[in-house]
Parts: C-alpha cells; sequence; structure tokens
C-alpha cells in the first residue's frame, strides 16, 4: 500500500450537467463521497459543489448563480446571474450533519471575483462543511475566440483573492483549477491548492506522468486531481476499482497531493443509485 499524504481528502465533483436527470437526492452524494474516501485509509469525504456555472452568450460569459440574489437589491451586479429558488442549502445542512468536507466553485465569467466570493460566501460559510471556495481558471473571462481556455491568473489576483476567501474564514482555502501550469499564478501560493482536471489520456501511465508535473510545478503547495472522464473511459474501464486504481498511483507519485475527486459525469457507473 502506498504511503499516505499527512491530510488526504477524497470524493467527487458535483455540477447540475454531470449527473443523469433527476439530480441525485443527499444521500446519494453522502454515501459516495464516503465510499470514496473509503478507499484511501485515514482520508476523509470531500465534494467539490459547483454554486456558480457559466452561462455564454458566445464571446463572453456569465456566472450563474444557484441561489436568489441577496435581498439588499441597491447592489448591482455585474455579469453575475442568480436563481430563483436557493438549490444547495438543503444538501449543505445534509453535508454539515456527515462530516463532509464541501469546496463551492464557480465557473467566473466575466464576473467580478471577489464580488462572487463574497457572495458564496456570505450565503453558506456558516456551514461547518464549507473548506473554501475554488475557481475553474478554463471559465475565467472565457471568450470563445480569444480566450477559449480562460485566462492566466496573475499573482495579484491570486493574491487578492486567496485573502479575500480567508477574511470570511482564516482557516478557508482557494483552490484554483485548470489543467495547464501556466494559467495559474507565476509565483503566489500562499492559501492555494492547485486543483489539475486533465483528461484524454492514453494510459493510466501517461496520466500519472502529467500530473507527476503538475504536483512538481507547485510543490509543496497541495495540489489535488480531478479523474474519471468519459474520454479516458478505455482504459479506466478495464481496471478492477478505477478510482482507487488511479488514486493509488498517485498518492504512491506525488508526494503533495492533499485531494481526489471522481468527476459526476461518470460516477454512477461506479457508484449505482440504489
Amino acid at each position: 500500500m502506498p504511503a499516505q499524504p499527512d491530510s488526504l481528502r477524497a470524493g467527487l465533483r458535483s455540477s447540475s450537467y454531470g449527473p443523469q436527470a433527476p439530480f441525485p437526492d443527499s444521500t446519494y452524494w453522502i454515501d459516495t463521497s464516503q465510499a470514496m474516501a473509503a478507499l484511501f485509509p485515514a482520508s476523509g469525504p470531500a465534494l467539490v459543489w459547483i454554486v456558480g456555472e457559466i452561462n455564454s452568450d458566445g464571446s463572453t460569459g456569465m456566472a450563474m448563480l444557484s441561489f436568489p440574489a441577496p435581498m439588499d437589491q441597491a447592489t448591482t451586479y455585474t455579469n453575475i446571474l442568480f436563481s430563483g429558488v436557493d438549490r444547495n442549502e438543503a444538501y449543505l445542512s445534509a453535508f454539515d450533519k456527515n462530516g463532509i468536507k464541501v469546496w463551492l466553485q464557480v465557473e467566473p465569467g466575466d464576473a467580478d471575483l471577489p464580488a462572487l466570493i463574497d457572495l458564496v460566501l456570505q450565503r453558506y460559510g456558516s456551514h461547518p462543511c464549507v473548506i473554501g471556495f475554488g475557481v475553474d481558471v478554463e471559465w475565467y473571462k472565457w471568450n470563445h475566440d480569444n480566450s477559449p481556455e480562460g485566462a492566466a491568473v496573475t499573482d495579484t489576483e491570486a493574491k487578492a483573492w486567496s485573502e479575500r476567501v480567508r477574511s470570511h474564514n482564516p482557516n478557508y482555502q482557494l483552490f484554483l483549477k485548470h489543467w495547464l501550469t501556466e494559467k495559474m499564478p507565476p509565483t503566489y501560493r500562499t492559501g492555494i491548492m492547485f486543483l489539475d482536471d486533465s483528461q484524454q489520456f492514453s494510459d493510466l501511465a501517461g496520466m500519472v506522468d502529467e500530473f507527476k508535473q503538475w504536483g512538481s510545478t507547485f510543490a509543496p503547495s497541495p495540489v489535488g486531481f480531478q479523474y474519471g472522464y468519459e474520454a479516458d473511459q478505455t482504459w479506466w474501464g478495464q481496471l478492477a476499482n478505477p478510482p482507487q486504481a488511479i488514486g493509488q498511483e498517485l498518492i504512491r507519485n506525488i508526494p503533495n497531493v492533499t485531494d481526489l475527486y471522481w468527476v459526476d459525469f461518470t460516477m454512477e457507473q461506479i457508484w449505482p443509485r440504489k
């Protein structure tokens, strides 16, 4: 058995567009994140829970938050849309009761990141399950023609976002997600976990080699990996226990890994609904 990192979270990524309809209830997310964590001794169950998704008109992007606007209507939020109902509160309350750790993630588009951080953490920061805030950089200042993979994050931006997240709770962390290291801040590291969601590998060895580079680029900062994509199923589908086999190889080869997440696109092939 490979050595475990000092602190490891393992679970799933959740989005509105990943699972088959109807969206799974909280029991499913609790059971599956616990099942994923059980594959790695001493790890704890966790979720990447997307609360803001890109809403694009083809050239620019807006962040569509899955909860209503604040009662204070005096503030106008540019490039931020709101849902008429809260789609997260009941789930987060259930996760509180069951010891599930939760990252609240957004796909920001052209929205102001500090405003998104404040909106999300002011609404949900009272939940003990929440451990931080995540940004999918693929959708940061996304533009179909000029920036199809998102804009690179500067050190100044990373510092401002990390400090803004920790202003809500000093124990919170920020994660930045992409598959290209050049999209990450060049040198700023404080309070940040770097999450890689690359896919389309030829085999497990190819995945491990690329993820090792991600880990070494940001060491000793914590890194995480999001895997289980359909594009890789031709090879991971042949493994006896894909989430465990992949995760063990990543743990064995990347000493600063702290987070492992299976994506919701294929989770029901691994953990069918009861």
